[in-house]
């Protein structure tokens, strides 16, 4: 192949809808291969841990079916990476049973379905540690032990491009992985089919979220990007949208410690020399990234384990006075909890929107300039009942508080309701490290069936 177009229509399977009229846009361009992503820690631990999808399986399904019926009906490929969230072998079976009655319902022509999987067990991880290999923690983490093990409820690795080109070694047609870094589901069939490591990396970094590399903003769009053996193209598929120079390289640089490096399993995308151009007035082209490939395979590792069941209240402060003694109301509230339950077996939050809600104490701007804050109360303890009980008593002192120069009665705060509403249990990150493999296939197993009539 002297180029290779690939079609990017949603940056998380099922989030929200995909939106129809640029994905059909893009199947006029009779790409070489349909890609999704499904997958992230932007959900937070609780899908892992509690092995659960977070978006409806009807929102799932129905991007799932846009993009099944058109890769079958062009015939090219279409992969589906991190199945259902969190990329746990019960993502990827509900996928496969959902590829499964699409094809029946639509009588699609037989092909190959390839599922991967990419949980790890617990035990497999303890074996490791006993024999005294280090797992090397990310982001500040220490390595690895047993400890963080044993509390953690479930464990994924992400896939390298490996297992993906394996599957297309195999004949499939439609792939389910398990959970993979999102650069991956593009890059692994750009690589199979003999382009360079570096511009497939970099077309995957790019793709991953689709429209969002796109100006203006516009979520759920279709792009395309088209790859030759020395450049990257991209472009959108949404008529009032353009690719510049400028969204691009923003976007490259999108979600990283480092907005320079790309880590992946086997390497990392270096992007300190792009040369970003205006190729057309929606089309940019990218040239000058490197791939630097590790001396050590390492996959990376995510695991979740449950801390305990969540109370909330929510209530609102009006009082300009009271605003103006928010540490001494939220120190009031403390301390009856603590007087009535010690410090023991729970956690109480104050999340204070209007304050610092979205940003805690990241947020660089320290004066309150709101006229009202609402306050959620949170509360993590090992039953509900507990939960609650210690919720209710937080979040009614908010209005019980004892504060200078209050002189009515009515109370410092307004209750949205009376009442203590349930939430998910709490879950943690337990597990953020790296995992040395001396074969990149080795935690990923493959099953072939045929499907179709």
């Amino acid at each position: 192949m002297k180029s290779m177009k690939l079609l990017s229509p949603t940056g998380h399977l099922g989030f929200t809808p995909l939106e129809k009229g640029s994905f059909y846009e893009g199947i006029q361009q009779y790409p070489d291969l349909i890609a999704a992503d499904s997958g992230s820690c932007d959900i937070g631990p609780y899908p892992l841990g509690a092995d659960t999808h977070a978006s409806p399986e009807e929102w799932q399904r129905h991007d799932l079916e846009v993009m099944l019926v058109e890769a079958r009906r062009l015939g090219v490929p279409l992969i589906i990476g991190s199945a259902s969230d969190t990329g746990t072998n019960r993502g990827v079976d509900q996928y496969v049973t959902l590829i499964k009655e699409i094809t029946r319902e639509h009588h699609l022509p037989c092909f190959t379905l390839a599922a991967i999987y990419s949980e790890v067990s617990r035990e497999y991880l303890l074996e490791r540690l006993r024999r005294g290999e280090e797992i090397e923690g990310l982001d500040g983490r220490p390595s690895l032990t047993p400890e963080v093990v044993e509390c953690t409820d479930r464990v994924v690795a992400l896939m390298g491009v490996e297992p993906i080109m394996q599957a297309l070694n195999q004949g499939a047609e439609v792939i389910i992985t398990g959970r993979t870094s999102d650069a991956n589901i593009f890059a692994a069939p750009a690589i199979w089919a003999g382009f360079p490591k570096h511009l497939a990396y970099y077309m995957g970094k790019v793709l991953e979220c689709a429209s969002f590399c796109a100006e203006p903003f516009m979520g759920k769009e279709t792009v395309i990007g088209t790859l030759t053996e020395q450049e990257v193209f991209i472009e959108p598929m949404h008529p009032q949208q353009r690719c510049t120079p400028a969204s691009i390289a923003s976007h490259a640089m999108y979600e990283r410690m480092n907005p320079f490096f790309e880590h992946v399993a086997g390497g990392v995308l270096d992007m300190r020399q792009c040369i970003y151009e205006q190729y057309t007035d929606r089309i940019t082209r990218v040239t000058g990234p490197r791939f630097i490939q590790d001396s050590v395979y390492r996959v990376k590792l995510e695991g979740a384990g449950k801390v305990g069941e969540r109370a909330l209240a929510i209530v609102g402060i009006r009082d300009p006075s009271t605003i103006s003694y928010l540490d001494k109301l939220l120190d009031w509230s403390r301390m009856k909890v603590q007087e009535r339950f010690g410090e023991k077996d729970f956690q109480v939050f104050y999340h204070v929107y209007g304050r610092n809600g979205v940003m805690a104490e990241l947020e660089p701007q320290k004066t309150i300039t709101s006229q009202e804050l609402c306050i959620v109360t949170e509360v993590v303890a090992p039953t509900f009942e507990r939960a609650e009980e210690i919720c209710a008593l937080a979040s009614r002192n908010l209005f019980y508080a004892r504060l200078p120069e209050v002189k009515g009665t009515a109370g410092t705060a307004a209750l949205m309701a009376d009442e203590i509403l349930r939430g998910k249990a709490g879950y943690e990150w337990t597990i953020n490290h790296l995992l040395p493999l001396e074969d990149p296939l080795e935690l990923f197993p493959i099953t072939l069936e045929q499907v179709g009539v």
